[in-house]
């Protein structure tokens, strides 16, 4: 953690894309020792994590360092977004971070090498929880096929697939999120996935009005959905200090943390408990960790504070959550959940 706060001002001298395809290279030319995930165990979704602070996805978008980043300490790594062919995203520049906010602002629009060559690299992977996240090509006809090529695709080399429509990079994506189109979008997935393939988990957006959530988590349960991500980034303002707060794009990191916990609260009273939750957004202690584990989730996943704490915080996350555990009495993550 010293040598990335010494780091840090050099990194930040670079282009935020830029900075992050260095990480990335260095990961692959420096592979981590294996190490096992510190334990805090719980079942979700009929998988057994090690530990429930996972890396969302946006971080490992090629699926090209899953394990280094399951050697930091993640008890889950999701990579993507992958779309069916490979595309460019939208024009640089695309990241931006917001340091006095502790926050980052994005509109990479689903940049990726395409779902073929990260199926490659992903039937040679190890060990561990990876979940591959799926969306539609821009330029796509039928996003809805599109979903379903990602699920029937990727489905033998993902221990969960992740329906992404909440990402505001992509134009009309989120129109996905609608009742009626949700549910056919589920129900082409779940086809594509077939009965015996992984589990099936929705990304959803901060921004839902109360009626969205009610009708979200009433499709998500009739259509045997096995969890809830909340959330994706923003497209709100809240007051911002950076001169980057104006960049159009989704908002992430520290400004996130209310909006996603008043979400995750929603989706939790929406559903009942009868659908497990994954919460995202804002997520940077064990105290934030715990928070939302209290509220309703049963994992977290974080990615925009790693710009700002650095690589050790996935460990760190588990320590502080496993402390706060055993202060309250509970003798698991499962027995602290809602």
């Amino acid at each position: 953690m010293t040598l990335y706060r010494a780091l840090t001002p050099l990194l930040f001298r670079l282009d935020g894309e830029r900075a992050h395809r260095l990480t990335i290279a260095a990961l692959k030319a420096t592979p981590l020792p294996a190490r096992a995930a510190p334990r805090l165990p719980l079942r979700v979704a009929g998988l057994d994590f090690p530990n429930p602070v996972g890396l969302a996805a946006g971080f490992d978008k090629d699926a090209e360092v899953p394990a280094e980043m399951l050697a930091l300490g993640f008890g889950f790594v999701e990579v993507g977004t992958l779309t069916p062919l490979p595309q460019a995203g939208n024009p640089k520049p695309r990241l931006f971070r917001l340091a006095e906010d502790r926050a980052v602002i994005n509109r990479m629009g689903f940049n990726n090498g395409g779902q073929a060559a990260a199926h490659a690299r992903l039937a040679r992977r190890g060990a561990g929880i990876v979940g591959v996240n799926i969306g539609a090509n821009k330029d796509s006809a039928d996003r809805i096929a599109d979903y379903a090529k990602g699920a029937a695709a990727m489905k033998d080399v993902a221990d969960y697939l992740t329906v992404n429509i909440s990402s505001p990079n992509t134009p009309g994506l989120r129109a996905l999120q609608d009742k009626g189109a949700l549910d056919e979008l589920l129900a082409a997935v779940m086809a594509a996935r077939e009965a015996a393939g992984p589990p099936v988990f929705l990304k959803v957006a901060p921004d839902l009005e109360s009626a969205d959530v009610d009708d979200i988590a009433a499709v998500a349960i009739a259509r045997g959905l096995d969890a809830l991500i909340v959330s994706n980034t923003t497209i709100a303002r809240p007051p911002l200090r950076s001169r980057y707060a104006s960049e159009a794009g989704g908002l992430s990191g520290a400004p996130l943390k209310g909006p996603a916990l008043d979400k995750l609260k929603a989706f939790r009273s929406a559903t009942g408990g009868a659908l497990p939750l994954i919460a995202a957004g804002g997520i940077e202690s064990g105290a934030d960790a715990y928070a939302r584990i209290r509220a309703g989730a049963s994992l977290v996943q974080l990615y925009s504070a790693l710009v700002y704490e650095g690589p050790t915080l996935a460990r760190r996350i588990v320590a502080e959550l496993a402390a706060l555990l055993r202060r309250d009495g509970f003798a698991s993550v499962a027995e602290a959940v809602g």
